[in-house]
């Protein structure tokens, strides 16, 4: 075995790119969280008198296009590197025996989506658009939360059958956050007025 094999195959190399993707998706996540309470902002801004309304705009602009090029894109890439060393170094023999990974990958890829969609918000909000309600944005902003809580369960439940239960959880869970976004408006309205 060559050297290059011997540091390949050694478990701290295994453990090196397992925290870089754990790095990564923890970056990931923060900004796909933060990103659409910026759009929360930016579209509550449209309603406010000038020169506040400008002035916020711009900013809340500056604030998202920072956010996705210089921490959420890379943080993607970053837990991609990661999470792909990871199955390389496993081999295709532990991919195809572990169906559970084929879903986490699915959710992530769904997640992909979901990064790419909010690029496209971002730039029609850049535009003056109204593209939601800052109302729909606090349950758009939620969506990341079932995907964290989804993959999540996955990967510490992987074939069980307490997947099932705890799936049975996440849409349970998934409620409680739209209901709860709907009691934070009602309370919001009322201190408002």
């Amino acid at each position: 075995m060559t050297y290059l094999q011997e540091i390949i195959s050694s478990p701290s190399t295994f453990s090196f790119f397992k925290a870089l993707h754990i790095i990564g998706f923890v970056s990931w996540f923060a900004a796909l969280f933060y990103l659409p309470r910026l759009f929360i902002y930016h579209t509550e801004a449209m309603d406010m008198e000038e020169p506040k309304r400008t002035i916020l705009m711009e900013q809340m602009g500056i604030m998202q296009r920072r956010l996705y090029t210089i921490i959420m894109t890379p943080a993607l890439f970053i837990t991609f590197i990661g999470g792909f060393t990871m199955l390389y170094l496993r081999g295709w023999t532990w991919w195809t025996f572990n169906i559970w990974m084929h879903w986490k990958f699915g959710l992530v890829l769904l997640l992909v989506g979901y990064h790419h969609y909010s690029k496209g918000i971002m730039k029609r909000l850049e535009k003056g658009e109204k593209v939601m309600t800052s109302t729909q944005f606090r349950l758009y902003n939620e969506v990341t939360t079932l995907f964290l809580v989804a993959i999540v369960l996955l990967a510490v439940f992987k074939n069980r059958l307490d997947f099932i239960y705890a799936l049975a959880g996440l849409i349970l869970f998934g409620i409680a956050l739209g209901l709860g976004v709907k009691w934070y408006k009602k309370i919001r309205e009322g201190v408002d007025k």
